[in-house]
């Protein structure tokens, strides 16, 4: 047998890694949406249960860092080094109730990168930049998974007087919660927020709740910026590989997006 020559294609574009919830229908779907042509968005999955409990989420940081390990691994050729530049964990509820410095120490035990991220730390980071204190949450499970994620944003200084949530653990329900139904839910949850105390910001939070659709008309009738959890993770993930210099390339929905100019 020949051995035929080649060459090779010495280009380093934004390498991006994404661990998902094998239950979750949503996040790649709304990722693409986000996502300019010259990222390249590399996914694997961690086994999840069909419904979102306490003891499903326990189990995933058993699997975190071997899902991590099904990335890519980095190589170097010609002197160049080809790695995942950023990896993301699609999972509001867990990075919560696991805790963001563990979610990040178990990704780095299977992966090599120089940046991770969840929803969580994405969604402290995005209100920071928007100034945003005060916030609504809509969630499509019940209070007590909710729980923590309000206790982790009251340390960060983000209040959360006004909560609603759906009350459904089925994963497979959950991606299919209308747009209709998430637009009420969230003008329901800023309607609980006092006159003398309105709320600056709305979180829509869960990865497998479809929520790009309803984010610019969310905004347009409270006039307060409006995240969602595969927003603000797409948004946290491109913000931080865009080279320095360079503009930005992806269209992030609502106000979040007016953020994404040119990194110093």
């Amino acid at each position: 047998m020949t051995r035929l020559p080649y060459d090779l294609t010495i280009e380093k574009p934004r390498k991006i890694g994404l661990i998902v919830l094998q239950a979750d229908e949503t996040i790649e779907l709304e990722f693409r949406r986000i996502f300019p042509p010259e990222a390249e968005l590399f996914v694997s999955r961690i086994p999840s249960g069909a419904d979102l409990t306490q003891e499903s989420i326990g189990e995933m940081a058993h699997d975190l860092s071997d899902a991590a390990r099904l990335l890519p691994q980095p190589a170097t050729m010609r002197g160049v080094y080809f790695g995942l530049d950023a990896i993301g964990y699609g999972c509001t509820s867990a990075s919560a109730v696991l805790g963001t410095a563990n979610i990040g120490r178990l990704i780095l035990d299977g992966a090599l990168t120089q940046y991770v991220t969840e929803p969580v730390s994405a969604l402290i980071t995005a209100c920071r930049r928007m100034d945003v204190q005060r916030m609504g949450i809509l969630s499509p499970y019940t209070a007590g998974i909710s729980a923590r994620l309000r206790s982790v944003l009251s340390a960060a200084g983000i209040e959360t007087p006004a909560f609603g949530s759906f009350e459904e653990t089925s994963e497979a329900r959950v991606a299919r919660i209308s747009a209709k139904s998430v637009y009420e839910g969230a003008l329901a949850v800023a309607a609980q927020a006092p006159q003398d105390a309105p709320l600056q910001g709305l979180f829509l939070s869960c990865t497998n709740l479809r929520t790009l659709d309803v984010i610019p008309a969310l905004e347009d009738r409270l006039g307060i910026p409006v995240f969602s959890s595969n927003q603000v993770l797409a948004w946290d993930l491109l913000w931080h590989t865009q080279r320095s210099g360079e503009p930005a390339t992806f269209s992030i929905p609502g106000r979040l997006g007016e953020t994404s100019a040119t990194r110093p």
